[in-house]
This record gives structure tokens, C-alpha cells and sequence, in this order.
């Protein structure tokens, strides 16, 4: 188990959101936390309702992360909880996608969760009392939609990052645990994810608020309940942390397709189109 009574943990993309709900709990939970965002004063403004530290970081600049991670160890001399969970969700069609939009989305999504394994695991392992990473995939981490296919490739990303991750430090003997939380519905401003998008990486992605959409009714839950989700996975150190279990029909639909795939093609096939 990982502890997290009397931890420092750090939460990226902790001003609002599922950010702030893990914020929350791991305060509730007896560990100080600061939260790192890129919006100054959503930062500065939940850092005081919530009891926490707000350092801004730009998770798309490794040498922010860097920062971040200096001034969390220059006033708290160490680290044993990370949480990448900065994030941007809008959408559009592959067919409709700029590179621009691509690269955006990548930036924020997947190499804001590779600076932060890679800037902070070190410190984590430097701990003797060892620690973990949380990271911020998706149900599109397990199955696509149309229309999110630039977000599921990010979350795809993070999921594999994660599962390896997992397996190394398992490897090693590591004292430091990862999870991967795979949210589904939760009431969250990502519908407005490009008030944050830089001038000049203007594309095709656009904001769309799911909760009036294809999504309404699903079942909907307050970023607190992604917290609580959250530390019990750390406590238990799992691999994975679901907000949305009853959603499995959604993954096991891919599933079955991959294992029908697999046993519709049993025989090694020659390069002259034989099967043998």
C-alpha cells in the first residue's frame, strides 16, 4: 500500500476539474498537495478555497515542469505523489484536423504527462518511502469515438506509458507504484479546454459540451468522486482506477472484435496469399 497521510503530492491541472476533486481528497486524506495549472488565476483562486499550494506550470514545457519540481523540493524536500492529469478535450474528425491541432493536443495530453514521469520518477525513487504516479488517460484510453480520434490517441498514449511504467518499476522492485485513471463522464469545464490554446495554433478542434449531446444520459459524477477513486487506487496500489465500471460494454465491444480478429486469421499466411 501507499501511504498518503503526511505525503506531498503534486497535481497537474489541479485548479479545477478532476484536478481539484483529487486535490480535494488527498488533502481530506492528510496530505499536502500542491496543485500546478497554467490558468494564473483559476490557480491562485482554488489554491485558497481548497488549502493548497498553486504553483503555475506549463505541463507542454519541460523546463517549467523542471521548475515546478525544483520549488516543490526546495520548500518541502520531497515528493511522493504525482498526479499528471493536465488536460485539454476537444474534438473534430481526423479528415478535419490541422497539424497544428494535432500538436496541441499531443503537447497538453501526452508530453504533459512524459515531462512529468520523467522530471519527477526520480525524486520519487529517491524517497525512502517510495511513492506514486497517477496519470489522467480516459474511457478513449480503452475505446475510440468518432470525432475524438486525436484525444484517444493521446490517451491511448498515456495508457501505454502508464501500463510499461508498471511493469518496470514491478521489474525492478520499486518502491514507487503507477496508475493509469481511466475517467468517463465527469462534470468538468474540459468543454471549454480552448480558452487555453495558444494564438497561433488555431485548428480544427473545437469545444463540445457532451452533457447536451450523445452524452446526456449517461451517468454523470462530481469531480470529488474521480478524487475519492483515485486515493483508494493509490492506497491499494492498482493499476487502474475507473470512475465508470458499468461502462465495461463499451470496452468489451473492442475486445471482442480484437479476439474475432485473432481467430479469423488462425494460419500463417505466406507472402504468395497461401495459407499454411
Amino acid at each position: 500500500m501507499t501511504s498518503i497521510e503526511g505525503r506531498v503530492a503534486v497535481v497537474t491541472g489541479g485548479a479545477s476539474g478532476i484536478g481539484r476533486g483529487i486535490a480535494e481528497q488527498l488533502i481530506a486524506e492528510g496530505a499536502t498537495v500542491v496543485i500546478a495549472d497554467v490558468q494564473q488565476d483559476a490557480l491562485e483562486a482554488t489554491a485558497a478555497e481548497i488549502g493548497a499550494v498553486g504553483i503555475r506550470v506549463d505541463v507542454t514545457d519541460p523546463e517549467s515542469v523542471e521548475s515546478l519540481a525544483a520549488e516543490v523540493m526546495e520548500r518541502f524536500g520531497s515528493v511522493g505523489i504525482l498526479v499528471n492529469n493536465a488536460g485539454v478535450g476537444p474534438l473534430a474528425r481526423i479528415a478535419d484536423l490541422k497539424l497544428a491541432d494535432w500538436k496541441w493536443l499531443i503537447d497538453v495530453n501526452l508530453w504533459g504527462v512524459i515531462h512529468g514521469v520523467t522530471t519527477f520518477l526520480p525524486l520519487l525513487q529517491a524517497n525512502p518511502d517510495g511513492g506514486h504516479i497517477v496519470n489522467t488517460g480516459s474511457m478513449a484510453s480503452f475505446a475510440p469515438m468518432a470525432g475524438g480520434g486525436a484525444y484517444a490517441v493521446t490517451k491511448y498514449g498515456v495508457a501505454a506509458l502508464t501500463e510499461a511504467l508498471a511493469l518496470e518499476l514491478a521489474e525492478d522492485g520499486s518502491p514507487v507504484h503507477a496508475t493509469l485513471l481511466a475517467p468517463g463522464t465527469v462534470r468538468t469545464n474540459i468543454k471549454t479546454s480552448t480558452r487555453n490554446r495558444p494564438a497561433g495554433a488555431e485548428g480544427a478542434l473545437e469545444d463540445v459540451d457532451i452533457s447536451e449531446g450523445v452524452a446526456s444520459e449517461l451517468r454523470w459524477i462530481d469531480p470529488i468522486e474521480a478524487g475519492r477513486i483515485v486515493t483508494r487506487a493509490i492506497r491499494n496500489d492498482d493499476l487502474y482506477a475507473l470512475t465508470h465500471p458499468d461502462w465495461w460494454g463499451i470496452v468489451e465491444a473492442r475486445q471482442t472484435a480484437i479476439r474475432e480478429a485473432f481467430e479469423k486469421y488462425p494460419a500463417v499466411v505466406d507472402s504468395a496469399g497461401s495459407e499454411s
